[in-house]
């Protein structure tokens, strides 16, 4: 079914998850989850604070809910390999999708570093649980490719580690990279030779011919 032919109110709650949901991003990317509060997201949201928690359900749900959002976006383009599937061609597009997310969603990989610096608190199940399971399904076909002699016999488990924390710099660390290099930002330009330059500096790393 298509937006169009939703009813209304399907429609109207579409849009205000949407909008609680990146208004809260922006608040709890700001302030983290202590100086965030429902009434500034709702504010930033253009919503009641009681509509917030109507769709959200309370403070802690709402922050979770985000985290675990940037992650399946981050690693959505690595739910679905197969060992058939060519590494040059998975490996760069996980690379190129993640650059896109740190242009796009700066404050949601912020968010994500101030939870883990933290300590991880409202994130342990997942990492321990869901998360560690999605990184080893992944490493079992990076193996397999290194098997059959399509990239170097590396540690897959610390290549995704490289490939998150290198493509999340851009946005956690955006202050630092401006400054070093003279820029009032990061422009289109920027972020795509930056893209270029891990592509070829990871493959080559691991012995992957595009």
């Amino acid at each position: 079914m298509t937006s169009m032919n939703m009813p209304e109110s399907t429609r109207a709650r579409t849009r205000n998850e949407k909008a609680i949901l990146e208004a809260a991003e922006q608040v709890f990317a700001r302030h983290g989850y202590r100086g965030a509060s429902v009434q500034a997201i709702a504010e930033a949201a253009g919503l009641p604070k009681s509509n917030v928690l109507y769709y959200v359900g309370s403070k802690r749900r709402l922050y979770v809910a985000l985290l675990e959002r940037m992650m399946e976006r981050w690693n959505a383009m690595l739910d679905d390999i197969r060992v058939e599937d060519d590494p040059a061609e998975v490996i760069e597009a996980f690379i190129r999708s993640k650059m896109q997310l740190t242009q796009t969603h700066p404050q949601g990989s912020r968010l994500f570093a101030a939870e883990i610096l933290g300590g991880a608190p409202f994130l342990q199940e997942y990492l321990h649980g869901e998360l560690r399971d999605w990184v080893e399904e992944r490493a079992r076909v990076f193996r397999q490719w290194a098997e059959r002699g399509q990239m170097d016999p590396i540690d897959p488990v610390w290549l995704i580690f490289l490939i998150w924390s290198a493509t999340q710099h851009y946005a956690d660390f955006e202050a630092q990279v401006v400054a070093i290099t003279d820029r009032e930002a990061l422009d289109d330009s920027d972020y795509q030779d930056i893209t270029d330059f891990l592509c070829q500096v990871i493959l080559k790393g691991c012995g992957i011919r595009r």
